[in-house]
């Protein structure tokens, strides 16, 4: 099977820490390995280096390649500019079918996502590609909601078409947008949602006919794109395809409109750890509720805060629940629950044209 890793978001939400030749996948914000590393080491034992592709920004592929320095250089691809999730797999899509063959078995990972069970993990996958061979369908993994989150995707489950080694296969019976809190929670109380953890399990011939019927602009520039894989043209190609390609998600394109759409019960824990507060709720606190990466610090009458100083002494006093990440040029101070909002200090930072923030 093939292995396709989307590495090239620049995870404006953890600014400043997170930049655009460092960005999110790329750091130890968890542990002591990047999450593009525990993404490639989960899935090395599937597949083959040969067969695992890395789809990244231009400003990122140079890092990629010293961190993932087991997978082909001509497997990591530097997309011009990005265009969300659609036109990178479709592009992966379109090197595999050069290289290979149209009933490959192609997984699609983001390279950000925290998996705390990489067996399990794999075990999931292996059932997938097992009803793959007896059913032609399009395989998202759902995650059984905890509580009510309002910033991921849903997908409501409808009846049960395959089991196998405890795990269950439904037929999708909807997609739902980020909800509001009312209608989350309505969804963690029907108990037939997951979240949409943006993992992906099907063939290349089958997304690729999807391609076909639903964004047949973007089928046609892959077709283009397709006689020069591998080839000396292959960049400028790719480069002059992408700036005329309107960015569109996968979820949006493709699976919200598919007719054989299947969602798979993950069980293992996942996080795409969206957000400071979200690497707060993960990480061994103070008996103050405190989460401290300092080399000094004083705390004071303070509790339930994130603070991440490279350098320098922290001290905080009578504050509670905020997230302090210090730089050598920039310092986010934030409401620990607003900490979703730090994207737009990098909004803002590309409408005043600070390149030097970002």
């Amino acid at each position: 099977m093939y292995v396709l890793i989307m590495a090239g978001g620049v995870g404006s939400r953890f600014w400043p820490m997170s930049r655009k030749a460092n960005p999110k996948h790329l750091l130890n914000i968890v542990g002591s390995k990047s999450m593009l590393k525990l993404t490639y080491e989960r899935v090395k034992s599937l597949t083959t280096p040969e067969k695992i592709i890395v789809i990244t920004s231009k400003e990122q592929k140079s890092a990629i390649e010293k961190q993932l320095p087991q997978i082909p250089k001509n497997n990591i691809i530097a997309e011009p500019v990005g265009r969300n999730t659609a036109p990178c797999i479709g592009l992966a899509c379109a090197i595999i079918q050069v290289r290979e063959t149209d009933d490959q078995i192609m997984i699609v990972l983001p390279s950000d996502h925290l998996v705390s069970n990489g067996k399990n993990f794999r075990d999931t996958i292996k059932v997938g590609i097992e009803y793959l061979k007896k059913k032609n369908c399009l395989i998202t993994i759902g995650i059984k909601p905890k509580y009510p989150e309002t910033g991921y995707g849903y997908i409501q489950a409808d009846k049960v078409v395959f089991k196998s080694k405890g795990r269950e296969i439904y037929r999708v019976k909807t997609f739902a947008e980020k909800p509001t809190l009312d209608t989350a929670e309505r969804f963690l109380r029907s108990g037939d949602f997951f979240w949409n953890s943006g993992m992906f399990i099907w063939s290349v011939k089958s997304i690729m006919e999807e391609f076909e019927e639903y964004l047949p602009e973007i089928a046609e520039d892959l077709r283009r794109i397709k006689k020069t894989v591998d080839k000396p043209k292959f960049e400028a190609v790719v480069a002059d395809v992408y700036s005329r390609t309107r960015p569109i998600s996968i979820d949006y394109g493709v699976m919200e409109m598919a007719k054989n759409v299947c969602v798979i019960k993950a069980d293992f824990d996942w996080n795409d750890l969206g957000s400071w507060e979200a690497v707060y709720n993960i990480s061994p606190k103070d008996k103050n509720g405190n989460v401290i990466n300092t080399k000094q610090n004083i705390m004071i009458n303070s509790t339930n805060n994130y603070i991440y100083a490279q350098k320098k002494l922290v001290a905080a006093v009578d504050v509670e629940g905020l997230v302090v990440v210090d730089m050598d040029d920039a310092i986010l101070i934030c409401k620990k629950e607003e900490s979703q909002n730090v994207k737009s200090v990098v909004e803002f930072l590309y409408r005043k044209k600070m390149d030097n923030y970002l």
